[in-house]
């Protein structure tokens, strides 16, 4: 809403707001219910004093155009009022007939519940509720896996985007392409050179993080009906997407050395899976680690049931100790591996990046799904995390990430040892950011759950 003030004319200014305001009514360019900005906010907008704006919004009230009420400020009533007083302005009796007009028809709001699908108006929210705790301030939050923000400073940070601003050659845009930035995906090519996986940059696409990567492939490869066989207990985040994509989820249970895999043979037959889902390393929520044979097994039922595998990990550069077990698509020989891999917990928090690497096919498909769906990728984060590689300041402050998450990890470990004569087990990782405790046998974990809120306390509960 638009308006000025002559402060030339002697007409007071109160006087000039409320006219022009009348004036935006009569018009029809302010509708019956439109709510006016606050006294403040007017006041800011025009350059007077906030009385000023008070004295023209009661001015307005006294003529019955405008309605004040608490918790929504003023909004316009014109025509929904039986006596708005307007008899002594222009045009009045045809905005009066408007008026009766208006009083005659039934105003119908839309029923939003019978438009929105089902599986988002009743979603399940807990878990982003939860989450959102692990960046509250004053909290201590178990709920969530983030970067540790203690690893890239301030300067750090600030220093690399103004060495970015100035190497931008007077650009005044900041677009990429729908694959991503091309400087970014051959350093990610030679980061998984370093994994043992052959990949070219047209080998990957970029995303902004894991849960994008993963709707993009599920819109890709999934119809609805269609059965997935996923690692059971399962990421939320994970279930949620394959379930809203119309997907049927058969959940294999897991041991210390990951999915149980020796007789999935019969299950795949049956269920003719469009893919077969595992977060290999330090799984989400458990973190077990799929065992070298196992590993190996699913890659000869991929090959066997040409069946897609899709390998997600994110936390498998967090390694404290164990032996390293290649990745499955370092191993793969058949192309038949999907690999997604996030910096959500080994970049600067909040500045989240992942990828795909996989079967050129796939990519170009990913591609032209990204040019329908988003305008451009994110500029800035992969400017930044390409500088990051560039000059070596990704591995540096890896190795902080890793020494400091060992440190936290030991440290809750401790912890939980001092718990196990109360009943408390856990299964003791080898790395990443996420540990699998069981309460006594009888807790109440819904009550438990409860007092620990009350201290300011979040966890996942399994």
């Amino acid at each position: 809403m638009i308006i000025s003030i002559n402060k030339a004319d002697k007409t007071p200014y109160y006087l000039q707001i409320s006219m022009a305001i009348k004036k935006k009514i009569l018009e029809g360019v302010l509708l019956d219910g439109f709510v006016l900005p606050s006294e403040r906010e007017l006041a800011k907008l025009i350059g007077v004093h906030r009385n000023t704006v008070t004295k023209a919004y009661n001015e307005l009230k006294s003529e019955g155009l405008v309605i004040s009420s608490h918790g929504i400020g003023y909004r316009i009533l014109f025509g929904l009022h039986e006596n708005a007083a307007v008899s002594n302005t222009t045009g009045s009796n045809k905005a009066n007939e408007k008026s009766k007009a208006t009083k005659n028809t039934k105003q119908k709001g839309v029923h939003w519940e019978s438009i929105i699908k089902d599986e988002y108006l009743h979603f399940e929210s807990s878990f982003d509720d939860l989450y959102s705790k692990s960046y509250d301030t004053g909290s201590i939050s178990f709920a969530g896996g983030i970067s540790s923000p203690s690893v890239y400073l301030k300067k750090d940070i600030s220093a690399s985007i103004h060495q970015m601003l100035s190497h931008t050659q007077g650009k005044s845009y900041f677009h990429t392409p729908y694959g991503g930035d091309l400087t970014l995906r051959k350093h990610l090519a030679s980061f998984l050179h370093g994994k043992g996986m052959a990949a070219d940059p047209t080998d990957i696409q970029i995303f902004s993080e894991m849960n994008q990567a993963l709707d993009f492939l599920v819109t890709l490869l999934l119809k609805p009906g269609d059965t997935v066989i996923t690692e059971e207990p399962l990421s939320p985040d994970v279930y949620r997407t394959i379930k809203l994509a119309g997907g049927k989820i058969i959940s294999i249970p897991l041991d210390d050395d990951g999915m149980l895999c020796d007789h999935l043979g019969p299950l795949i037959e049956k269920h003719k899976p469009r893919f077969i889902y595992v977060n290999s390393s330090f799984q989400d929520p458990t973190g077990t680690t799929l065992s070298l044979a196992r590993r190996r097994l699913l890659l000869d039922l991929s090959y066997q049931y040409r069946i897609p595998l899709i390998e997600e990990d994110a936390a498998s550069d967090l390694q404290y100790s164990g032996p390293y077990c290649p990745r499955m698509k370092a191993m793969d020989k058949g192309n038949n591996v999907i690999y997604i891999y996030s910096f959500s917990l080994t970049f600067v928090p909040g500045v989240s990046i992942a990828f795909v690497a996989g079967p050129r096919t796939l990519i170009d498909s990913l591609a032209n799904l990204v040019s329908i769906r988003l305008v451009s990728l994110d500029w800035l984060s992969q400017k930044l995390l390409a500088q990051a590689f560039e000059t070596n300041l990704y591995y540096d402050k890896l190795r902080v990430f890793q020494e400091e998450y060992r440190k936290k990890m030991e440290r809750m470990c401790g912890w939980l040892d001092r718990m196990k004569s109360m009943g408390v087990t856990y299964r003791r990782p080898d790395g990443g950011v996420y540990i699998w405790c069981k309460l006594p046998e009888g807790m109440n974990t819904k009550r438990f759950f409860h007092d620990m809120e009350q201290e300011g306390v979040s966890f996942v509960p399994g």
